[in-house]
C-alpha cells in the first residue's frame, strides 16, 4: 500500500506536484554511458535546486533518461524541461566531447531529441511503482 505523501505549502497554497520526465537522445542513439548518467543526475539536481524543486528519482539507459521531479505551482514546466535539456546538453557536449563526437557531429550538435514526455504522477501508477521502474533501468557499461 502506498504511503501517504505530505502536502507541500507555499504562501497561499498546499500542493503535491510530481512529474515523470523522459528525455531521449537525438536519433535514439545509445550514446549515454554510466558515468554520463551519473553526471546528468548531478546536473539535474543542481538545476532543480535553483528552481526550488526536487529530484525524487533518476535513472536511464544508453538512449534515454527518466527523472521523477517534484515542483511547485508557479513552475512553468516547459521552461523547466527546456532548461534541463539545454544545460545537460551543453555540459555533456563540453565534458564528453570525444565520446559524443562518435555519435553526433557539427559545431553545436543537438544532443537530446526535440521532443520529450512529461506525465503527472498518480494518474496511471502510484509513486512507489514509478520509483521502482526508474531504479530498474539498465545502466550501460
Amino acid at each position: 500500500m502506498e504511503k501517504k505523501q505530505a502536502l507541500k505549502t507555499r504562501s497561499n497554497s498546499a500542493f503535491r506536484l510530481i512529474y515523470h520526465l523522459v528525455l531521449v537522445t537525438k536519433f535514439r542513439r545509445t550514446s549515454l554511458t554510466a558515468e554520463m548518467l551519473d553526471r546528468i543526475n548531478i546536473i539535474i539536481k543542481e538545476l532543480l535546486t535553483k528552481w526550488e524543486c526536487e529530484l525524487i528519482e533518476f535513472g536511464g539507459e544508453g538512449d534515454h533518461i527518466h527523472a521523477l521531479l517534484e515542483t511547485h505551482p508557479s513552475v512553468d514546466l516547459s521552461k523547466l524541461v527546456n532548461n534541463i535539456k539545454t544545460v545537460t546538453s551543453r555540459r555533456l557536449r563540453s565534458e564528453y566531447s570525444d565520446h559524443l563526437s562518435k555519435f553526433y557531429w557539427g559545431t553545436k550538435p543537438q544532443f537530446w531529441s526535440s521532443s520529450y514526455a512529461i506525465i503527472s504522477v498518480g494518474a496511471q501508477a502510484p509513486l512507489s511503482r514509478l520509483i521502482e521502474y526508474v531504479q530498474n533501468q539498465e545502466k550501460p557499461e
